[in-house]
């Protein structure tokens, strides 16, 4: 219909075809105005914080999702997340906005990528109708629910009289009793925490931090429950449960008051209940000898109960159903013609279909949803958005290229074009040329990072980008060619009959002493061949996307160690103590206990973070400000982005060697934008191995393997990336690099391609070799792109 009324004039409603943006300065956005096209496909580019994703996340969808959660009545906002608005002065013609991000998925034992996209509801509603014998209703296939019974007498007022009545119930769930739906059963190696054949006054225990003379060893050895000079072989039943398992019980020691517990809940607290990734290498090395993970030997790892394995729809049981990739699950459930339960069978299909159209037909049902990776993760959020009837809606999307092969982007380009031209606004930060190519608006932001961006660098079309005289327009047709020659191999990591997921008995050597890129296409088996066969053992240092564990008070100086030299520094030229320069110490503001803002929580409404009145959102007080390194005192040094911190404590007065040397870590993988104190739940995905990587380096490490270090990198800084790599090689270290980006295969000395497809299609090796020698081949998906890329 045309847009126009009869008399030619356009329609007041059709007039509102931009969002737009005035007066944006939220992170370091430098009050950024632009107008953006509605129901067309808008790319935003820039390096790596420039202020992408402080525009289009946390100003424009921020904002979209606060006006939205604004309709709902004051009772249901109680339950909602707050928001505050965003530091903009004016947003206007916005639309509702579904952010697809690249967060991955709860790591929660009992979340799979069935229970997150709600297939797996589906399919228990469908066994619970179908499925023969009948157990019960569909909570008798849920590996969430407990099967619970039980009896009693319950008392009520009838008819002014007191009456009592005997009740009974029962819930069928499908959880399986030994491993309460987890699927694995994990055991503590007793031998490994003491040595029983002495006492514990000879020093029996071996876990690090209970040595004889310390509070953890005298918790024990002065508790009175068993004899400290008694071998602990010699112990009673009585005294080795009290040992092992007793009960938190308070008592006092040598005056003061603590609280005894049994060895192994208080091992089970106080190290299991920790990310693998911050302990500190000690405890993670005491971890990985003393806890044994294996399969649930009563369910074998499926999470169900008998009862719930045992009723079948034509042979098959709802765990067979969850354990086949989900391209033949789809298939199966096609052949299923049941008019009983037409509307969910109909809903089933699609739902799988989506899988397979994403490229995620490789998965299971079973998979557990936190051993997805960043690009799967967001891929998986997609699945709900691909057959809605929603238009006019605004999807935000943040590197959906992430983890995919060059084969596979070309899909994942379609289905952005697919939600285009259902009548949506499409928003993607991308890095990708492939992608930047499809838009029909590009945004790129710069014209460097952190303080140094925040700005438009320019608006326009896909070939104004080109021709623009931008980071972005400069680097756009950059491509890696191959190295005129390749290093020659010291050594081979031998791997032999791999068969973890979809591996079919792989036998593979890889070099040593070289840069080897692992590739091939999505779950073609790249991280199970990396991750679970080559042990992580000594001088192996393995640095994935995985999330760091931090509060918002942590920040890239207090996980790279950097701040201990830096408050040893201040400390030693004024006189005082360390920890007067710890936010989290003694030197916080008190009115913000460090936080450097005030978290008021406004119960239904919008909570408010409000920068600290006392401190100004330094975070310290007042009297720790008057103590100066080189001028600068300690918030002014935390404010500062790493290449400048690099040059102060270089030279002059604030030189501090230790601290030095991780700034030029930090430098080093590209991330010389970061302030010191810039809290580490802010960073991306890339952000964070590359975080990783800067601290891993000062390790000892051998073989280093890296999982897509570029992800989230700009064009720009690619070629950085690549001599960090050669760096690290002709350091002698020896690095593997699962990795899609074609300049890093072009640049490899070795490369092993696995393939041919994904899922059980993959899991073969397909090539080995050079990355030259790939090309001439030209028998493999990737040999193709790759010889596209050099322009072969």
């Amino acid at each position: 219909m045309s847009k126009t009324t009869s008399t030619g004039a356009q329609h007041a409603a059709d007039s509102h075809d931009l969002i737009r943006v005035h007066g944006a300065r939220e992170n370091n956005l430098k009050d950024v105005s632009i107008e953006i096209p509605k129901r067309r496909l808008t790319v935003f580019t820039g390096v790596s914080g420039s202020g992408k994703s402080s525009l289009v996340f946390d100003t424009i969808a921020a904002e979209s999702q606060r006006l939205i959660n604004e309709t709902y009545s004051a009772f249901v906002q109680g339950f909602m997340p707050t928001l505050a608005r965003p530091e903009v002065d004016v947003l206007d013609g916005l639309t509702t906005a579904i952010t697809v991000d690249q967060q991955r998925l709860g790591g929660d034992p009992r979340s799979t990528v069935g229970t997150v996209t709600d297939t797996n509801a589906m399919l228990r509603i469908l066994f619970s109708r179908l499925g023969t014998p009948h157990i019960g209703s569909p909570k008798a296939f849920s590996f969430n629910v407990a099967s619970i019974s039980g009896a009693g007498a319950v008392t009520m007022e009838r008819g002014g009289q007191t009456v009592k009545e005997r009740r009974s119930f029962s819930i069928v769930g499908g959880m399986c009793p030994r491993c309460e739906g987890r699927g694995t059963v994990n055991d503590i190696d007793l031998t490994q925490l003491y040595d029983d054949s002495k006492s514990l006054a000879e020093g029996a225990m071996t876990i690090p931090g209970y040595k004889a003379g310390g509070w953890n060893y005298r918790l024990y050895s002065e508790s009175g429950f068993f004899d400290a000079d008694k071998p602990i072989r010699r112990f009673t039943k009585r005294e080795l449960q009290d040992f092992l398992y007793r009960e938190p019980t308070r008592m006092k020691i040598a005056g003061i008051n603590m609280t005894y517990e049994g060895l192994v809940p208080r091992i089970q607290k106080s190290m299991l209940a920790k990310d693998r990734e911050s302990m500190q290498p000690h405890i993670r090395e005491f971890v990985d000898r003393a806890i044994t993970f294996m399969v649930c030997p009563e369910c074998e790892g499926t999470r169900l109960s008998e009862g719930a394995r045992s009723s079948k729809i034509k042979g098959i049981s709802i765990a067979d159903a969850c354990a086949m990739q989900i391209s033949d699950l789809a298939e199966w459930v096609r052949a299923l013609d049941e008019p009983s339960v037409g509307p969910l069978l109909t809903a089933l299909r699609e739902t799988l279909d989506s899988f397979v159209e994403i490229g995620l037909g490789y998965l299971s049902l079973d998979r557990s949803s936190g051993t997805l990776s960043g690009g799967e993760a967001q891929r998986t959020k997609m699945i709900r958005h691909l057959g809605s009837s929603l238009t006019d809606v605004t999807y935000v999307f943040d590197e959906p290229t992430i983890g995919l092969h060059p084969h596979d982007i070309q899909r994942m380009n379609n289905l952005l074009l697919r939600l285009r031209d259902k009548g949506n606004t499409v928003l993607v930060v991308e890095h990708k040329p492939e992608t930047i190519a499809i838009a029909d608006h590009v945004v790129d932001l710069g014209p460097g990072a952190g303080t140094t961006g925040g700005s438009v660098c320019f608006e326009g079309t896909v070939e104004g980008l080109r021709t623009s005289d931008t980071v972005t327009g400069r680097h756009f047709d950059d491509r890696a060619g191959l190295k005129d020659t390749v290093r020659k191999a010291t050594g081979a990591l031998e791997i032999r009959g791999a068969n973890t997921h979809n591996l079919q008995g792989v036998d593979v050597d890889i070099p040593l002493g070289v840069l080897t890129v692992i590739t091939g296409v999505a779950g073609s088996g790249k991280s199970s061949l990396v991750h679970g066969s080559i042990p992580v053992t000594e001088g192996v240092v393995s640095v994935d996307q995985g999330a760091i564990r931090g509060s918002r008070r942590s920040n890239p100086a207090t996980y790279t160690g950097l701040l201990e030299p830096i408050r040893k520094a201040f400390a030693k030229v004024n006189g005082v103590k360390p920890a007067l320069f710890s936010a989290n110490s003694e030197g916080a503001c008190p009115t913000c206990n460090g936080a450097g803002v005030v978290y008021t929580d406004l119960a239904m409404m919008a909570g408010v973070a409000t920068t600290c009145e006392e401190c100004e959102g330094k975070r310290f007080q007042a009297s720790v400000l008057e103590y100066h390194l080189g001028g600068r005192d300690i918030s002014e040094v935390l404010a500062m982005p790493v290449t400048e911190a690099e040059e102060f404590f270089g030279t002059g007065e604030a030189r501090t060697p230790a601290a030095h040397k991780i700034l030029e870590r930090l430098s080093d993988v590209g991330l010389g934008y970061l302030t010191l104190g810039q809290p580490l739940t802010t960073l991306s995905g890339g952000e964070r191995q590359r975080l990783k990587l800067a601290t891993h380096m000062g390790e000892k490490g051998g073989v280093y393997i890296l999982d897509e270090p570029t992800t989230g990198l700009h064009l720009a800084d690619v070629e950085q990336l690549l001599g960090l790599l050669d760096r690290l090689v002709d350091s002698g270290k020896s690095v593997i690099v699962v990795e899609h980006h074609q300049a890093v295969m072009a640049h490899a000395d070795w490369i092993i391609d696995l393939g041919p497809g994904a899922g059980h299609d993959g899991g073969r090796i397909v090539f080995e070799g050079t990355p030259g020698e790939l090309i001439a081949a030209g028998s493999t998906i990737t040999a193709e792109h790759l010889a596209a890329y050099v322009g072969d």
